[in-house]
């Protein structure tokens, strides 16, 4: 087990990417504890000559962190054809249910690592480093989230045994179980329907208005939309979307559409989600550096291109998502 492929890639990825933020987080403190930009002392002069070695390993180490993502998903539906009882990566998680712990952590990694890739971005943009504190002390925090991550990861695939026979889909999304998953598949159709796009022209009406407008409030509930719309697109794709991917009312799972059977759509649909979201809820979350002088310019020019790329993500999340509703053969007029 612990030799396949994307199991071993992931495993000394998350390794290295330990080790180079344990690096990073031990420059930091000393920034934390030393940084004076106003001196020319030979340990500022030093100081910032490492910052600019720990930006670029941590951007690195960010990136892989921000791939990894995807990359379990795909390795954890890859494994499940090892396991009796197991149709898809749902069945592979349940073969060790730590494996849902390192997917939940992932996904929180994922917005977090690409936050702070942000800020790493705008402060070296600036020639007096004015995020540098607020940079490496978000770095102290996330660094404990990583290694959870990694944590629970090794723990998951090093517990994996194919003797195992586990439960997939069909018992965790359906209406005689009690959890999350069946609760979201239970969820009537129709009516979720109209919020799911009631949500999606709100997200695209806010982030229009922000093209157009400085206001903070704008940028601040494009924010909360943003979480917000991720929330319903998840729920959705489990109560009606994947319905209409598989061309069957009755399976709800969100996992069996990044399989090859339906053309790896879930890949394009769960992508551009994620990054229609994540570039909703940069600008609210950076508007406040625009009080900065040397980077206001900065960030009015940047968060002009997370508009349009969130505008662009979320509207090719709608296409693929409503693809199969408009031309699938499945007609839902006796569920809905």
């Amino acid at each position: 087990m612990i030799l396949h492929p994307g199991i071993l890639a992931l495993l000394l990825g998350s390794t290295f990417v330990l080790l180079m933020l344990l690096y990073a987080s031990a420059i930091g403190i000393k920034i934390l504890a030393k940084w004076d930009f106003e001196s020319s002392s030979a340990t500022q002069l030093s100081l910032e000559r490492q910052t600019y070695l720990v930006s670029t390993l941590t951007s690195y180490a960010f990136g892989f962190v921000l791939l990894s993502l995807f990359f379990f998903v795909y390795t954890v539906d890859d494994i499940h054809k090892l396991f009796v009882g197991a149709m898809c990566a749902v069945g592979s998680l349940n073969a060790n249910p730590v494996g849902w712990n390192v997917l939940w952590a992932k996904m929180l990694c994922f917005f977090l690592a690409a936050i702070w890739l942000a800020a790493n971005y705008f402060d070296q943009r600036a020639e007096d480093f004015p995020l540098i504190r607020i940079k490496y002390s978000f770095l102290l925090l996330l660094v404990p989230i990583i290694c959870f991550d990694i944590y629970f990861q090794s723990r998951y695939f090093l517990g994996l045994e194919p003797e195992i026979i586990t439960s997939c889909c069909g018992s965790l999304f359906s209406s005689k179980d009690s959890s999350v998953g069946s609760g979201m598949a239970g969820l009537p159709v129709k009516p979720m329907m109209w919020f799911f796009y009631l949500s999606l022209a709100l997200h695209l009406g806010t982030t229009l208005v922000c093209c157009y407008t400085e206001k903070g409030f704008f940028r601040y509930l494009l924010t909360i939309e943003s979480i917000l719309l991720f929330f319903v697109a998840i729920t959705s794709i489990v109560s009606f979307i994947s319905l209409y991917i598989y061309e069957l009312p009755t399976h709800h799972c969100p996992f069996d559409i990044v399989q090859k059977e339906y053309n790896f759509i879930g890949y394009p649909l769960y992508i551009s989600l994620f990054c229609g979201v994540l570039f909703g809820l940069l600008p609210g979350i950076f508007h406040p550096l625009k009080k900065y002088p040397s980077l206001g310019a900065e960030v009015r020019r940047v968060e002009k291109k997370w508009f349009i790329w969130s505008i662009l993500c979320i509207i090719c999340f709608t296409v693929v998502a409503t693809w199969p509703i408009l031309f699938g053969n499945l007609t839902m007029q006796g569920y809905l």
